[in-house]
């Protein structure tokens, strides 16, 4: 009867070892990196040595043959003996750290240094009054605002300005990276703001200069318009021209259905306007002009989703560089695991040359 209690004892311990090992085993695979992981095949030796035990103990165990049982049961029970397999189970799962241990768990700190090198744009917005045309969705300026917000959405890394134009230019905002404020100017652009007409060479004049003093590789204007150039006294050649001598690529973008388009002819005195279906005249032989000449490119947009389009195809020919150099460091874990199996092997020795060196 002892050694059928000796054998379920030592099964037990030997199971706690085992699933302590195996807990040990899979938090260090999922937290490090293990330099030589073969070693974790080693752990399977353990389980040979916890049947020799096993063996072992079921036969070393004396035999009694007893005419009742009622001593055995109500007698005196031996508290010590629930331990007797304690530092066997020790050994096992003391082993099993120190072999974790020597797999050399590791861990991973990676870092990056990341430069970034943006481009400074600023948007040229032709707010004249045939921009209120009915073409575009609820209108071309509209429609032409909100694409361009877009466009300032997919771009965090770039300064970005805005100009806008009539028969004259201003600066509605400095070219910056406070793109929250950039896009509550760009909402509040209205049509009317100054003298009427399409200066665009004007326009473009003004967007050149806020980027004449930039000190970035790469600087674009990005001239958007429905017209042909009727006021100021700039010509769109000779503002080409001057973008061609300071290196700032210009993409011309003329907005505009084919044909007739629903636009404001006659402004009331209450500020409203009459419409009608007027021809829709774009210069785009000049706009074309200005964008060769400074290495830039020409694009018709009829629709919202054509000028979409353009803003994405000017998104993907304007990349922002970014230079990222990445550093690895790898730092050594395996110090935890092997000081608690060397601990826990001490401690299993002392208990078996101590408190249960008596039992056998």
């Amino acid at each position: 009867m002892r050694g059928n209690r000796d054998m379920i004892l030592a099964v037990l311990w030997s199971a706690l070892a085992v699933a302590g090992v195996i807990l040990a085993l899979l938090y260090c695979v999922r937290t490090f990196d293990a330099a030589k992981p073969w070693v974790f095949w080693c752990l399977l030796l353990l389980l040979p040595l916890i049947v020799l035990h096993t063996i072992r103990t079921t036969r070393r165990g004396p035999m009694v043959r007893l005419s009742t049982l009622y001593a055995l049961v109500n007698g005196p029970v031996d508290i010590l003996s629930i331990f007797r397999h304690l530092p066997f189970a020790a050994a096992v799962l003391g082993t099993g750290l120190l072999l974790i241990a020597m797999a050399r768990p590791q861990s991973e700190d990676n870092w990056q240094d990341v430069q970034r090198e943006g481009i400074d744009i600023v948007i040229a917005l032709d707010i004249s009054a045939s921009m209120l045309a009915k073409d575009l969705k609820p209108d071309r300026l509209e429609a032409s605002k909100r694409v361009a917000i877009n466009f300032i959405d997919g771009r965090p890394n770039d300064r970005i300005g805005l100009v806008v134009y009539e028969g004259e230019a201003f600066t509605q905002c400095p070219i910056t990276t406070d793109h929250r404020v950039l896009k509550e100017l760009f909402t509040e652009v209205r049509s009317g703001l100054i003298d009427g007409g399409t200066a665009v060479g004007t326009g473009l004049a003004t967007a050149l200069n806020r980027l004449r003093e930039s000190e970035a590789k790469s600087k674009v204007v990005i001239l958007l318009t429905d017209g042909v150039n009727n006021a100021g006294t700039i010509q769109p050649s000779d503002a080409a021209m001057i973008a061609e001598q300071l290196g700032i690529r210009v993409y011309t973008i003329g907005v505009g259905t084919m044909g007739k388009a629903l636009s404001p002819v006659q402004r009331h005195a209450t500020g409203q306007y009459r419409y009608d279906y007027v021809d829709v005249e774009i210069d785009e032989a000049t706009l074309r002009e200005v964008a060769d000449r400074t290495g830039g490119k020409y694009f018709r947009a009829t629709d919202e989703r054509k000028l979409n389009d353009i803003y994405a195809e000017i998104d993907r020919l304007e990349r922002t560089r970014i230079k990222v150099t990445e550093h690895r460091a790898m730092s050594e874990e395996y110090f935890p695991f092997a000081l608690l199996g060397c601990g826990i092997l001490v401690f299993g020795a002392l208990l078996d040359r101590s408190i249960l060196r008596t039992m056998a």
